[in-house]
């Protein structure tokens, strides 16, 4: 429970969000593509072709059900245009997987961080 543990004059509540769903190029319109390796460019234009992750909206609802003002920072729609962002060696698996949690182009968490930061202005 978060509501007991804030302090509103001393705090602001910042939540970030993303999923990355990128286990399948059927997902953004290359049923070739088995994952997001290999792959050079971003997704061009303002949707995701597979939709947002029901998760999204299960994370909204109970963000809403909080008390205390929370600023959900939510880039899952930022992620997910960006499948060339992250395919990496350096993850679980080394050179057989990909690592879905770091990510490996600059301008990515820029852009997160640029987000937050006018948040916080």
């Amino acid at each position: 429970m978060i509501d007991p543990v804030i302090h509103l004059r001393t705090e602001d509540i910042y939540f970030k969000l993303s999923f990355c769903l990128f286990g399948s190029g059927s997902l953004w319109g290359e049923p070739a593509a088995h994952s997001c390796a290999g792959q050079t460019e971003p997704l061009w234009g303002t949707n995701y072709p597979g939709g947002l992750p029901p998760e999204v909206g299960v994370l909204k609802r109970a963000l809403g059900k909080i008390t205390k003002p929370v600023t959900l920072l939510d880039i899952t729609m930022l992620s997910l245009l960006r499948k060339d962002g992250h395919p990496s060696i350096y993850g679980i698996g080394g050179r057989t997987g990909n690592d879905c949690s770091h990510w490996c182009l600059s301008g990515v968490p820029d852009t997160w961080n640029e987000i937050l930061y006018n948040y916080m202005l």
